[in-house]
């Protein structure tokens, strides 16, 4: 493992396609309030990552597939190590919405 290792995320695109694959899999942006509302991809949950511990609050199972992004890969890395060490189990950093393809909500 070398140092750029650390900064790879997956392809946010490919993520998304495993997402709506997965059957009862949850779709995390842990963007701002103002981020989220000024675009986010379809299906997806809230919760910015200054309040994700906020997560146990909607998502008791832990052993559900959690798939986190942001805006650029970083704040989702930080929310899938916390969201980890509350004890859930199937978490995965797909990236940043910046390099996002598909349909976007607003």
């Amino acid at each position: 493992m070398n140092l750029f290792d650390f900064f790879r995320t997956e392809d946010i695109n490919e993520g998304v396609r495993q997402f709506e694959q997965t059957s009862e899999a949850v779709l995390l942006d842990v963007r701002t309030a103002e981020e989220y509302q000024e675009g986010h991809i379809p299906k997806s949950i809230n919760i910015p990552l200054h309040e994700i511990f906020e997560v146990a609050e909607i998502i008791s199972n832990h052993n559900i597939p959690l798939y986190v992004y942001c805006q650029s890969g970083a704040r989702s890395g930080q929310a899938v190590e916390s969201l980890k060490k509350m004890g859930y189990t199937e978490v995965k950093n797909i990236g940043g919405i910046n390099q996002y393809r598909g349909k976007v909500e607003k």
